[in-house]
């Protein structure tokens, strides 16, 4: 089994009021109807190929990759989630968008071109 130790190297202390900090904190992820996303197509640095692109995601990783798994099944391509947002390769636009309204994200818009 693996321990996590802290920054400073500590992995065990004899101090009884020590409290461990792992430096991760919960990240509370918006209601559908809360969330304000954008989708949108994108080429650049892409050597030309489309892709759409789902941004303004607020909330967990994991809560992201949920919904990109689910978008890209949905959609039938592959993609991944990075760096906050959701890429499917392809222009699939307008059934991103419909998707996204009918799963409750109503603050929902297409931006860009």
């Amino acid at each position: 089994m693996k321990h996590k130790s802290d920054i400073n190297g500590t992995v065990y202390s004899t101090n009884p009021d020590y409290a461990f900090d792992y430096g991760e904190e919960e990240t509370v992820t918006l209601k559908p109807d809360k969330q304000s996303l954008r989708v949108m197509l994108d080429k650049k640095q892409r050597g030309g190929k489309k892709v759409t692109l789902i941004t303004g995601f607020q909330g967990s990783d994991y809560d992201l990759a949920v919904l990109g798994k689910e978008l890209k099944t949905a959609c039938g391509v592959g993609g991944s989630v990075k760096d906050g947002e959701i890429l499917l390769q392809g222009d699939f636009r307008e059934k991103v968008l419909d998707l996204l309204l009918q799963k409750g994200y109503s603050k929902t818009k297409i931006s860009g071109i």
